[in-house]
């Protein structure tokens, strides 16, 4: 079954679980590059802190692409659906605001993995990182501007 949730299927099989650890993935609207632009990519990027920075949840690692955010989490006081909604809207606003636009930018829904207790976070990680290197923006993740690791 697929992990990723849209329109009405938006809580069917979700469990959202404070304490636990969740990749979160969400797809800009018809996959656009928005955050090939460095300013709106930092856009989201304060958007994802705002909520760290706040207790929603403990960041542990991310990665803007130009049409794609990962991000790894521990879920602090907020639903995944609660979460995902104020990071959607808010760098939604932001994005539009900067651009003087009022286009959609994200797709409906969202992708999420709860991580096991045995899963390897560091190994999550850095498959998060790695995305700028699959792609072929950059030949080292220092290179690239989007991304954080709470270990690196």
């Amino acid at each position: 079954m697929s992990r990723f949730h849209n329109g009405n299927q938006l809580l069917k099989g979700r469990y959202s679980e404070p304490g636990r650890i969740y990749l979160l993935t969400t797809v800009t609207d018809n996959r656009r590059p928005v955050f090939r632009d460095f300013h709106l990519g930092r856009l989201l990027v304060n958007q994802l802190k705002q909520a760290h920075d706040e207790g929603i949840v403990h960041s542990i690692a991310w990665v803007v692409m130009p049409d794609h955010c990962h991000w790894l989490v521990e879920l602090r006081n907020k639903t995944l659906g609660e979460l995902m909604c104020r990071i959607k809207s808010r760098s939604s606003i932001a994005v539009n605001r900067a651009t003087q636009s009022a286009s959609r930018l994200w797709q409906k829904g969202y992708y999420d993995r709860a991580l096991r207790q045995e899963d390897d976070l560091k190994a999550a990680a850095r498959y998060i990182i790695k995305n700028p290197i699959r792609a072929q923006l950059t030949a080292r993740i220092g290179d690239y501007p989007l991304w954080d690791a709470c270990w690196f």
